[in-house]
């Protein structure tokens, strides 16, 4: 028994350590992208009704507004996709419109497809808005070694392009 007390409280805290180091990253991206020293992150408000139809579900901690010196900066958005056998986390920012202005991928767990994180890959999905919908090798420019996780990044970011027009047609910005 205390063998498993010893392995989960190990495990808790890594799993803290973890989620402190992508709050630090994503804190570091949100400030040289905005370039701003102070934000606060406010979670997005969705009812139950609107959320139950969303392709990806809208919870306290992924869709936050952005706000400086009571202006809203932006928005940004943290998910997970799966590669071929892990998942990575990615952080996308969007303006005050909405519009997509920065990609980046904050933790890549697999040996293979790393290269999706390169910056001139993820600029492809700077300029995208709410009514687009992106077709992996022809919007999207396939990546040799990474095929599964740039599908899995260009399907996450349509999900969420589609949630998007969703919540903006039912007035929920």
């Amino acid at each position: 028994m205390k063998k498993i007390v010893f392995i989960l409280a190990i495990g808790m805290s890594f799993l803290s350590l973890t989620n402190s180091k992508i709050e630090a990253l994503i804190q570091k991206e949100i400030k040289a992208y905005f370039d701003i020293e102070n934000y606060t992150k406010q979670s997005l408000k969705v009812s139950q009704e609107i959320n139950e139809t969303l392709p990806i579900q809208i919870s306290s901690t992924n869709f936050f507004k952005i706000v400086s010196n009571n202006e809203l900066k932006g928005y940004y958005y943290f998910g997970q996709a799966f590669g071929k056998a892990d998942y990575f986390d990615f952080i996308v920012i969007f303006d005050e419109s909405l519009v997509i202005s920065k990609v980046k991928i904050l933790v890549y767990r697999e040996d293979h497809g790393g290269e999706i994180g390169s910056k001139r890959w993820l600029r492809q999905f700077s300029g995208k808005t709410k009514d687009k919908q992106l077709e992996y090798q022809k919007d999207i420019a396939a990546i040799s070694g990474a095929t599964i996780s740039a599908k899995a990044m260009t399907t996450e970011i349509n999900k969420l392009l589609k949630t998007i027009n969703i919540l903006h047609n039912n007035k929920q910005f």
